[in-house]
């Protein structure tokens, strides 16, 4: 076996093979990137779903031993990838002009390590789950000699908002480091329907479950719950509604959703965690998304002495919503 792995080792990506396992010693050019990322980059003609069921399984190991989809890979780490039958290649579905178009115009923040786009609601973070493409497929498209493309952190399908893509391996693994330091500051606009008298912070500690659809639901657990704390920040309020501005400070999966509702003031629009009554009355006033948007994003990166600080203004669609709750008085 040692020759074997040795043998792997001195590979830099070989071809998965599908009668035996193969064994990859991480590089440092690959330390920090998320294991299901790792191996969907990988691995091309292997469902999403697949990879995720061998990460539960534990048929996916590193150093011999179980990893969540969500470990993020060091530096000489070694990854065993159990036989996989890979499908006949297939064309990926190519994003539309227009798409191409939207999120082209949609980058406010670009230089030679990084840049920020402006996320539009509606378009997933990447393809997957019966999802053609995301943004990072498109961006891909976009700029297809950019070989080192990768996200840095995810939005919710739903949410609008400042995301950070990484053009180089160096600046992701800086960026991880900063977000992991909590050196990296986000902030969002969030419509709670409800009301808040001054600044508030929930932390109650959050447990994610993934049902058998494969849906994720987060649930505050005070037992099992991981540490979670959200800051939240009226703007103004709004009839029985309140704008906020949501700084998380912790980044846990639908965070700021699941403290929202957890303070009995659920984000409008929310279908998952969200009060059926309400949605349907803002509706009305033409909401037809959810009312969240990571509205700037700031950090100071290492290879500059000047802070990286960039706003994403509230989309025409969410300026429409809060003009028509004024007219009617929020219904």
């Amino acid at each position: 076996m040692s020759s074997e792995v040795d043998t792997l080792r001195s590979q830099a990506l070989p071809t998965p093979s599908p009668y035996r396992p193969d064994y990859v010693e991480i590089s440092r050019e690959w330390e920090g990137q998320r294991i299901d990322n790792f191996l969907l980059g990988r691995v091309k003609g292997v469902p999403r779903s697949h990879l995720y069921r061998l990460l539960r399984r534990g048929e996916v190991r590193v150093n011999k031993g179980r990893v969540r989809p969500s470990y993020r890979l060091q530096e000489g780490d070694l990854v065993r990838i159990p036989p996989l039958r890979i499908a006949e290649s297939v064309p990926a579905e190519r994003p539309s002009e227009p798409e191409l178009r939207r999120v082209a115009d949609a980058i406010l923040f670009e230089d030679d390590r990084i840049m920020v786009v402006n996320k539009p609601s509606g378009l997933a973070v990447h393809g997957g789950s019966g999802l053609s493409y995301g943004l990072i497929e498109v961006m891909r498209a976009l700029r297809p000699k950019a070989q080192e493309l990768e996200l840095v952190h995810r939005l919710d399908r739903d949410t609008s908002g400042c995301l950070l893509v990484s053009k180089r391996r160096s600046a992701l693994r800086e960026l991880h480091r900063l977000m992991r330091a909590k050196s990296v500051d986000k902030r969002y606009v969030a419509l709670l329907a409800g009301t808040l008298e001054g600044e508030t912070t929930a932390k109650g500690p959050l447990r994610k479950n993934v049902l058998r659809s494969g849906e994720r639901v987060v649930r505050v657990d005070q037992a099992e719950g991981k540490p979670a704390e959200t800051v939240f920040r009226p703007l103004r309020k709004i009839g029985s509604l309140t704008l906020v501005e949501a700084e998380p400070i912790t980044g846990r999966t639908h965070q700021i959703r699941v403290h929202a509702a957890y303070l009995e003031a659920p984000v409008a629009g929310d279908e998952k965690y969200g009060c059926p009554e309400v949605n349907r009355r803002l509706r009305l006033a033409g909401l037809k998304r959810l009312f969240l948007h990571a509205s700037a994003l700031g950090f100071q990166p290492g290879y500059s002495d000047h802070p990286v600080r960039v706003v994403a203004p509230l989309p025409p669609e969410l300026e429409r919503v809060i003009a028509n709750l004024d007219r009617d008085h929020a219904l």
